[in-house]
This record gives structure tokens, sequence and C-alpha cells, in this order.
């Protein structure tokens, strides 16, 4: 029985071990990019832990760099924000319509368009870039939010997912709606949506990060000062990149802050999205 006991308590230290190392494999890069955007410019990447502290780095961001010129920051910030936003309710609402027409109505096609779905989600966006440009250009949305918006207002990846899901609710709930005179719209915004909370969290966080990390299409799509997002402006102060380590440390900083903190506030109804689809 003692010797039961002591293996059991082996087992779990070795557990708690092996749980801590991973989790300091995992945390480091982050607290070493973070570490080394406030050290010493003369102690960046040459230490674990820097010594001398400093925000120089961040004081040559916000002073507009190798140039001296003063920067929009807090537009950028907000055009990140509306645009990351916009961008990711498009493609939710229309993941959700076009999930809920695939997976609950019976039309002609359907078989076929949820294969193209599938055969479409594995050529990357890139091969798209050019043609997307050239639509948004002659249609007259060039250097405009809805340039921005409108050609990342769809994932397929949000069709995907939502089908899934959608396809493991039981027809009797439909059944029964549609027995009370309710229609498609009210099925699925007022069924259908509520009992999919969990996997809507994860959707859309993933779908946010995306598209706040977006840079190619913003940076193409754009050229007027007062519509740059956070990333193009972020790139327009940088040279060579490694020319100035300290202040692209701290550019990183500023990038996955406002991610970190919506998975820290979100955090818990991931876990129970991620967990129900590992089911």
């Amino acid at each position: 029985m003692v010797g039961t006991n002591r293996n059991r308590k082996l087992r779990l230290a070795i557990r708690y071990i092996v749980a801590l190392v991973l989790l300091l494999v995992l945390v480091y890069p982050y607290l070493y990019m973070v570490l080394n955007s406030l050290a010493d410019w003369t102690q960046i990447d040459r230490k674990l832990f820097p010594t001398k502290y400093t925000f120089k780095s961040y004081e040559w961001l916000f002073s507009g760099g190798e140039t001296g010129m003063s920067r929009p920051w807090m537009t950028a910030f907000m055009n990140s924000i509306i645009v990351s936003l916009a961008s990711t309710a498009l493609m939710m609402l229309f993941g959700v319509m076009v999930a809920y027409a695939l997976s609950k109505l019976r039309f002609r096609g359907r078989d076929f368009t949820n294969n193209f779905v599938l055969f479409h989600m594995f050529f990357p966006a890139i091969i798209l870039l050019i043609p997307t440009f050239l639509s948004v250009q002659r249609i007259g949305l060039y250097d405009t939010y809805l340039g921005m918006i409108l050609p990342k207002a769809v994932s397929l990846w949000a069709i995907f997912m939502y089908t899934n899901f959608f396809k493991a609710i039981p027809d009797a709930f439909i059944e029964a709606a549609k027995l009370d005179g309710a229609s498609d719209w009210k099925i699925m915004y007022r069924i259908m949506l509520p009992m999919s909370k969990s996997i809507t969290t994860v959707v859309f966080l993933f779908l946010l990060m995306e598209r706040w990390t977006e840079l190619l299409w913003d940076m193409i799509v754009v050229r007027s000062d007062g519509l740059l997002t956070l990333n193009v402006l972020l790139s327009q102060m940088f040279g060579p990149y490694g020319t100035y380590p300290g202040p692209l440390y701290a550019a990183s900083v500023l990038l996955t802050l406002p991610i970190i903190l919506i998975f820290i506030i979100f955090g818990k109804k991931f876990q129970e999205g991620m967990q129900f689809n590992l089911k």
C-alpha cells in the first residue's frame, strides 16, 4: 500500500515536471521577445535574461524611427480594430449562413458546393492575390476601408467548421421549429447559433487573430496614411529586417499584445469550445 502511494506520487511529480518544462518551452519565446524589447541595446540577443532595461526601443518606434517623422499610431491602431472586427464579423456571418444551407437545407448541387469548399481549402490564398487586387481596383475600392474588408469577408475555414458542427445538431429541432411556423432565418439565428456558442468562440478568436496579423493585402491595397493598419505602419518603419532588433522586438510585442488580451478574456470559452470539438 505504501509502495503504491509512493508510485502514485512519483508519477504525479513527473507529470508536473513535464508540464512545467512544456510551459516554459511555450512561454519563453514570448518572454524573450518582451525582455529584449525592454533590454538595453548592448544586451539584445546576447543574454537569455538581460540585466539592463530601458524603453529606448519603444521610444524609437513612437519618435518616428530612423526618419524621425511622426507616425499616426492611434489612427493605425483604430484602423486595425475596424478592419479586423468588420472582416471577422462578415466571415462569421457568411460562414453561418452558408454552413446552415450546406448542412440543413436540401437543394440541387449541395454536395458539389460542399466538395468545392473542401477542395478550395487546399489552395493557398496567395494564388488569388493578383486577380483580387485587379478586381478591387477596377470597381473603385482601392485605398478604401471596403477594399480591405470585403475581399476578406469570406472564410472557407469558418464555413467548414460551422458545417460540421451544424450536421451534428439533430434535425428534430429544425422540424419542430418549422411546425411552429419559424422561417429558416429564425431557425438559424434563434436555434442554431445559440446552440453553437462553443464553436463560435473558437471561430471568432481564430478569424480575428488571422485578420489582425494580415500584412500583405493591407500593404498593397492602401496608400493613404489615414488608412494604414498597425501592421503596415510598423513594417514601413524598418529597412532591412534585423537592422534594429530592439524596435523590432518592441513592434512584435505591440502586435501580439491585443491578441493575448483577447485570449485571456475569452480563454475559458475557448477551452470549452476546443474540448467540445475534440470529443
